[in-house]
């Protein structure tokens, strides 16, 4: 189960870095088209649009990208925000609601609860703070 959770991480990393290219890709193309049009008006306004629209994607993938580092680094937190972010993609048809279906799968199981609980264990023969 291990290998689904570090598979899990990784995916999300991986979808959320396209939300963040996305952002990028509309702020570039709306500001780029208000600066081409060279009306002054139409470049104040594509030029918010593509700002408030490319940070909303960036504030959406960022909790994608942590819960999937914490999932390859095996934290046990990692797992309750990629669940919950795994319940919220189950509306994003029809790529996120594969991930969705999949995250539920993997982190709902009793293997990887009992896996990511140890993790949060200390090691033996090391002291704890």
């Amino acid at each position: 189960m291990k290998k689904h959770i570090t598979l899990l991480g990784a995916m999300y990393i991986g979808f959320h870095i396209i939300w963040i290219f996305t952002g990028i890709i509309i702020y570039t193309a709306l500001t780029g088209s208000g600066i081409l049009s060279g009306d002054e008006e139409a470049m104040m306004i594509l030029s918010f649009i593509g700002t408030v629209l490319s940070f909303y994607l960036f504030l959406i993938a960022l909790p994608g990208i942590i819960g999937g580092i914490a999932l390859i680094k095996m934290k046990s937190w990692g797992r309750i925000v990629v669940l919950i972010l795994g319940f919220l993609n189950l509306l994003n048809i029809p790529i996120g609601t594969a991930l969705g279906v999949y995250t539920i799968w993997v982190l709902m199981s009793d293997e990887t609860i009992k896996i990511l609980s140890d993790s949060k264990q200390p090691k033996k023969g090391k002291k704890s703070d």
